[in-house]
């Protein structure tokens, strides 16, 4: 084979290229890992620019308690009613850029397939820049399960936290590996003014609180993030989400606290608290309202728009009206499909192919509806606020005792 047709296959063919874990593997491949810097200028409704940065495992109430975090909060807008979609970690994180947990419940080494999109194919079809920011990751476009501290040994990065990577049809793409990156690289981002428009930011297991607690979790957070409220480099136009992944206590609601600060929040909401209801699907569904993306067709279509958004956006903010009471929901336990463990319904669901008109006018990617065109796989989603949970799980996917 010329190594132009090797080169070729490589970048065809990337995922599980740099999963390795030995040190000696890893030296070799962070050598040569591609990594690319995209910057773009596409004007929003409301934001120019989307930073998310995740926390791990806290109840709303002890995150509010925080003091770090409430000095952020006191900066921007409380959101009250934010809430995750399961558990554990890895669901949540995978839920946020593609639209559903496809039934996962666990943190294990999972692949979504090819055919199923992401957050990712929505940015780049209107050109909008993106990267994904992981600190401790040891280099640009890692696969691998975790990698720990060379120096004290702490469980520090995680794959489960890394939600791009979990999309087979970023991690089968060199150009989109290298834009999963270690935060130093933000930095460096920052200071040649290159940041992307949006941006996934993870910290360590340290940082995140995960192996600590929401102290430690407020005081990365607040660290990280005060410097940059007033870097013209950082703020221009800029959103950012504060949010966890999923609460500690599995007997309550879970819910969770969310934070929206920068300087694209009006000074009259500054300081203000948004009840209304909101999951992780509403990241996918406010960013596609502020630059009039398509849609995944998933949950990503019936999700609240962030208040802050909606008023530039003119999507109605929708009261949760299902047959269950949004308090009977705790969104503890996952329903049954491809990746839950426990068996079940092993069959991806397809997009809804069909309007989208529930709640705006934005309408499918057409790369989606042409993949899905001739499916015949079951699909669950109505493009409705009320998503569901195991113990209500969509018709076909109950969990397996």
């Amino acid at each position: 084979m010329s190594l132009f047709l090797l080169a070729a296959s490589v970048a065809a063919q990337a995922e599980n290229l740099y999963t390795a874990t030995a040190s000696s593997d890893v030296a070799a491949a962070a050598a040569t890992a591609k990594t690319l810097y995209p910057t773009s200028n596409v004007k929003g409704k409301a934001f120019d620019r989307f930073a998310v940065i995740w926390l791990e495992n806290t109840d709303y109430d002890m995150a509010v308690g925080d003091p770090n975090l409430a000095w952020l909060a006191e900066r921007g807008i409380t959101l009250s009613g934010y809430h995750a979609v399961t558990h554990p970690s890895e669901p949540n994180y995978v839920a946020a850029i593609g639209g559903d947990y496809f039934g996962m419940q666990n943190d294990n080494f999972n692949q979504i397939d090819t055919n199923v999109s992401s957050i990712v194919d929505l940015l780049e079809d209107k050109g909008i820049s993106w990267s994904e920011y992981q600190e401790d990751l040891p280099y640009t476009g890692f696969e691998g399960m975790a990698w720990v501290n060379q120096d004290n040994g702490a469980n520090a990065y995680v794959r489960k936290h890394n939600p791009a990577v979990i999309y087979d049809d970023n991690a089968k793409q060199i150009d989109r590996l290298a834009k999963i990156k270690n935060i130093s690289l933000f930095y460096e981002d920052l200071e040649n003014e290159t940041l992307p428009q949006w941006m996934f930011i993870t910290p360590n297991m340290t940082s995140d609180g995960h192996d600590t607690s929401v102290t430690v979790a407020g005081t990365w957070t607040r660290n990280f993030l005060e410097p940059l409220l007033n870097d013209s480099r950082f703020m221009q136009n800029t959103m950012v989400l504060i949010t966890f992944d999923e609460n500690e206590t599995y007997s309550i609601q879970n819910r969770i606290l969310g934070i929206l600060i920068g300087d694209a929040i009006p000074s009259d909401l500054v300081g203000t608290t948004d009840d209304n209801y909101y999951n992780h699907y509403s990241e996918i569904s406010t960013v596609s309202a502020n630059w009039d993306l398509h849609t995944l067709g998933r949950f990503d279509v019936g999700a609240n728009v962030f208040q802050v958004v909606a008023d530039k956006t003119s999507d109605t903010i929708r009261k949760w009206a299902g047959k269950i009471e949004l308090s009977d929901m705790y969104f503890n336990w996952s329903y049954a499909g491809v990746f839950n463990t426990n068996g079940g319904n092993q069959q991806y669901p397809a997009p809804n192919l069909g309007s989208c008109g529930k709640s705006h006018g934005r309408t499918i990617l057409p790369s989606i509806k042409e993949t899905w065109a001739n499916s015949t796989a079951p699909v669950y989603y109505d493009f409705g606020l009320e998503i569901p949970d195991g113990l209500h799980p969509p018709v076909g996917y109950t969990p397996v005792p």
